[in-house]
């Protein structure tokens, strides 16, 4: 690392062959950063060190790089220290660097996550320099923010000195924050991409909803359970068989499946038995009378579970029909968003 003669400070005249001077100066130049920092954190503890501490950061921002110089900063005014913690450091490589290079480093200050104290530092310091290094500043300065980055790979390397062991135990060099597009390469007209198709998802019911009505319905289907077959014909027994069984088969494909057809048969079966119980007395038929006496349940009772499960499977369809209408309404693609910025304003003419 190429290092550089350390100013006096104003109030510290330099004194020649001063071995207090050249140890800090020494211990600085070529430490890792988080050495460095340990190093100023301990001067700082005694006020008797208190010029030595001040010697420390100047010789810091005279003789290392402005990326080392840009890191330290950060790590000098990171909480809970204070942000002024690096003000000698940022004045010394702001008064004594070369032009170009306090412009990097000015530049780095602003882009860096750092309190806007550092860069304010920075400029009042660069401030006091020569007229007509100062004319140089404020020029390279105007031409960064005017003129774009250069987008080639072969971009010139301003940085001081190639990278070492100890520059690189110190971490990664703040990233250079990418420049805006040139007017001259922004593409005309940016359109909003299409969204790809996706196939709507197909509305189920709740689960709650299905194992209510399948409950319902093995009700239905045990209280239609024939028990016994005094004073009933053969057809009337298998009759009230056939119908319980498929009351109590219903219920585990409707919990399973539970599709518009399995709900219209498990509505529309309760609501036959229902309808034969109460209309039983009207049709004067003998075998369907005998046929409602050999049930598990009280006529009454059959009847009753035959309405509440052909209710509540008929509830069970119509909100399922319900949500899939609303979702085929949710799945139509609108068109108006796919229409050109010109097509929309030639339609409104």
């Amino acid at each position: 690392m190429t290092t550089r003669s350390f100013p006096p400070s104003p109030d510290r005249p330099e004194i020649p062959h001063d071995p207090l001077h050249s140890l800090v100066h020494a211990a600085v130049a070529d430490r890792p950063l988080e050495e460095v920092l340990q190093l100023i954190t301990l001067l700082e503890q005694s006020p008797k060190y208190a010029q030595t501490t001040v010697d420390a950061l100047r010789a810091i921002g005279v003789d290392r790089s402005v990326e080392d110089v840009t890191r330290l900063v950060t790590l000098l005014t990171r909480p809970p220290r204070h942000p002024d913690s690096a003000d000698e450091t940022i004045r010394a490589a702001a008064e004594s660097r070369p032009v170009e290079e306090v412009t990097r480093l000015m530049a780095l200050l602003h882009r860096a996550p750092l309190e806007p104290h550092c860069g304010e530092e920075a400029v009042r310091a660069a401030a006091g320099r020569p007229v007509e290094e100062l004319v140089q500043l404020i020029g390279r300065l105007s031409e960064d923010q005017d003129t774009p980055a250069p987008t080639s790979a072969a971009a010139p390397d301003r940085s001081p000195a190639p990278a070492t062991a100890d520059s690189e135990a110190t971490g990664p060099v703040p990233e250079r924050i990418s420049e805006p597009e040139p007017p001259g390469d922004r593409p005309a007209r940016r359109r909003r991409p299409r969204p790809s198709p996706t196939v709507p998802r197909r509305a189920e019911l709740p689960t709650w909803l299905r194992l209510f009505a399948a409950t319902a319905l093995v009700l239905c289907g045990l209280s239609y359970f024939p028990s016994h077959q005094d004073g009933a014909s053969s057809a009337a027994y298998g009759f009230m068989l056939g119908v319980s069984l498929l009351c109590v088969l219903l219920a585990p494909a409707l919990v399973v499946h539970g599709g518009p057809v399995v709900l219209a048969v498990s509505t529309v079966l309760p609501a036959a038995l229902a309808a034969v119980q109460l209309f039983d007395g009207r049709f004067h038929s003998t075998r369907l009378s005998e046929a409602l006496k050999i049930t598990v349940a009280p006529p009454w009772l059959a009847g009753l579970m035959a309405v509440l499960a052909a209710l509540a499977a008929l509830t069970a369809l119509l909100t399922l029909l319900t949500a899939r209408r609303f979702d085929r309404q949710l799945a139509l693609p609108d068109r108006t968003a796919d229409r050109t910025p010109a097509e929309a304003n030639g339609s409104s003419h």
